[in-house]
């Protein structure tokens, strides 16, 4: 909901503190940069001195930055609330999937918390946007930032006493070196993706790539040599963990595609006011939600390879439909495939969760928590970049094609500065460019739709062939389901 909201309250923030460009690209992307980088270590640290303790200290710091960001006077110290924002959080997702590893012992009951954990998650990101909107309707923008302070002052009272405390009994010591190296690996990573979204293909996103990739490996490396390593890599030769993280990876590089550009399709081009914006998409929550409880309720007798593939080629179907049918610019239509999407990534979501989760022992479930949280952080870099290069690149094109008398050069970069530019005009002139940039970005959406639909059928058959060993019901830990009895 945090990340969700601040799509609504962008302008507003914008308009207040006046940030550069520069500066403003890091108000926003700060907060996913700071918290990917993290979560290996927070989901490790969490195994070592207790998932409840290290949950309820990252809500303390997430309620300080909330504070601190909806007081914030300057850019600067909004850029710093966002990444002590991210260090909070980073420390609540592996935590509460890792708790439930340890508090629900029974298979069946686990798959109904890990359902819930994901309508949750998934949910939050679709509430935000109208949520925001309410509150701005009443409230300054500081509001959507204050409104976590009751969110975790009920997480710090009910959390000691409905919860209770598990780690790794072992209790072995935290791997500092590991830390260091996954921390500088990630940050690299994630940085050449925000470069290459940026700029595009330049020599310092490729040589900030070359340092992560390398960087990455010198961490693989010392894992393997690591007495009490932050991750256990042999938990990649199990074809369930492989598969799901595979999984999860995938179906939000797509997802992410998508839902970068389409609060900014159903407000740019279809006139929605924010609010009116976050009300049509809230049927993708309940998709969400149909899709989680469906995975739930075939695990214990479909494969997981069927229910994983099944549910990344409906939700790559839907992609091929919106990409059909945006050149008519139909309301209903697209929202009508994006719940189908919504729908097969809650199928996928859920099941590949729990595979995480049983795959791994029991005492690093904070780890496996981990890496689940990074494939999904890593594959919205992903999404961010790819497809929003691909979205870029598409519009460019058709606005040069449409080669309209006097047309600002900033108007053929996207629609927003389409939009600022048609100010500026006579009327007819502006009533040209307007339809044109609304054709040119409704197209680039189908293109990317397109895009996404081969990218999630390619996932259905990478992960239904990593995971076609795998039985049905497979709930037990690590090497009681790698393959058929």
């Amino acid at each position: 909901m945090d990340i969700s909201i601040l799509f609504i309250a962008g302008p507003a923030i914008s308009r207040d503190l006046a940030p550069t460009a520069t500066q403003w690209l890091w108000m926003m992307d700060s907060y996913s940069l700071v918290v990917a980088s993290l979560l290996v270590t927070m989901g490790s640290l969490a195994d070592r001195i207790g998932r409840r303790r290290l949950l309820l200290m990252g809500s303390v710091v997430f309620g300080v930055a909330s504070v601190l960001l909806a007081f914030a006077p300057t850019p600067e110290l909004f850029v710093t609330g966002r990444v002590l924002l991210a260090v909070g959080a980073a420390t609540l997702a592996p935590s509460t999937f890792a708790l439930v590893r340890s508090m629900f012992l029974d298979p069946d009951q686990r798959r109904k918390a890990v359902a819930a954990w994901t309508i949750a998650f998934t949910g939050g990101a679709v509430i935000g946007p109208v949520l925001g909107g309410l509150l701005l309707e009443q409230f300054d923008w500081g509001s959507v930032f204050l409104i976590n302070l009751p969110i975790m002052a009920l997480l710090l009272i009910a959390a000691p006493l409905l919860i209770q405390e598990s780690k790794d009994p072992a209790g072995a010591r935290f791997d500092i070196p590991g830390a260091a190296l996954s921390l500088a690996a990630l940050v690299a990573l994630m940085y050449a993706l925000k470069r290459f979204a940026e700029y595009g293909s330049e020599p310092q996103a490729w040589i900030i790539l070359t340092a992560g990739l390398a960087l990455l490996t010198c961490f693989l490396f010392w894992q393997r040599r690591s007495a009490h390593p932050l991750i256990d890599v042999a938990l990649f030769r199990h074809p369930a963990f492989t598969g799901a993280a595979t999984a999860n990876l995938l179906a939000t590089v797509a997802m992410t595609g998508l839902g970068l550009l389409a609060f900014a399709l159903l407000q740019s081009v279809h006139g929605l006011s924010p609010l009116h914006a976050g009300l049509v998409a809230l049927p993708t929550f309940f998709g969400t939600a149909a899709g989680a409880m469906t995975g739930t309720a075939l695990a214990k007798r479909v494969r997981p390879a069927i229910i994983v593939a099944g549910g990344l080629t409906i939700s790559g179907a839907s992609m091929g439909f919106i990409s059909l049918t945006m050149p008519t610019e139909s309301v209903s239509a697209f929202l009508g495939g994006y719940v189908v999407l919504t729908f097969g990534i809650g199928m996928v979501s859920t099941l590949a969760n729990s595979l995480i989760l049983t795959t791994a022992p029991r005492e690093q479930a904070g780890a496996a928590a981990s890496i689940s949280e990074t494939a999904i952080h890593l594959g919205s870099a992903l999404g961010i970049a790819g497809f929003g290069t691909i979205s870029t690149a598409a519009y460019r094109q058709q606005m040069e094609d449409a080669a309209i008398p006097d047309m600002p050069p900033t108007a053929a970069e996207s629609i927003g500065a389409a939009e600022a530019a048609s100010a500026l005009l006579p009327s007819p002139q502006a009533e040209q460019l307007l339809e044109a940039a609304t054709t040119a970005f409704s197209d680039s959406v189908g293109t990317v739709a397109l895009v996404a639909s081969v990218v999630l059928i390619a996932a259905a058959v990478i992960t239904g062939t990593l995971l076609h060993r795998v039985p049905a019901g497979a709930t037990s830990e690590t090497d009681d389901f790698t393959e058929d009895q």
